[in-house]
């Protein structure tokens, strides 16, 4: 007869404003992102990178070309994860802080009357998609947060909500 094993611990720190804070700021500061995918071929994931900015509201928006493999599975399965922040330069990059996004994409096409308003604050915060954002090819995608996960480095776990991330003054 095997022993039970011990119950895991519960690593999860309590949210708090500390937490929402570096989430809010590792969303406005991104300007890139990988993003994870159900490939519709194969099911399995796949991930690749991306743009990022926010919109008005401070949601996650980035531009997607209908030529990319990302952007027709994304048509096939909105389901997706983003993962934010990167390795500072000094130090075990497993220390540094990084959040995961569990999102569901929605896409903005050109005729759509939030098209102008995305347009206008996409440039502003990425000038050089100038070259392309008009191509007929080009699609906004937004990202809705369905969950989210924040480790803030070492020991500092955090599972966060839409309303962490996304302040009701964005």
């Amino acid at each position: 007869m095997t022993e039970p094993l011990p119950p895991k611990p519960n690593v999860i720190r309590p949210t708090n404003d500390d937490a929402r804070a570096l989430a809010q700021s590792l969303l406005a500061q991104a300007t890139y992102a990988a993003i994870a995918v159900i490939d519709p071929a194969t099911q399995t994931p796949m991930v690749t990178r991306i743009a990022l900015a926010t919109s008005v509201d401070g949601v996650p928006v980035t531009l997607i070309s209908d030529l990319s493999h990302h952007t027709r599975a994304l048509r096939k399965n909105p389901a997706c994860s983003l993962l934010l922040g990167e390795p500072g330069d000094k130090g075990d990059p497993l220390t540094h802080p990084r959040l995961t996004l569990q999102c569901r994409a929605a896409f903005v096409e050109q005729t759509s009357p939030e098209h102008s308003a995305l347009r206008t604050r996409y440039l502003a915060q990425r000038p050089k998609a100038q070259l392309y954002i008009d191509f007929a090819d080009f699609r906004f995608v937004t990202f809705e947060i369905v969950d989210a996960f924040l480790n803030g480095g070492f020991g500092k776990a955090y599972t966060l909500a839409k309303a962490d991330i996304i302040a009701p003054s964005a």
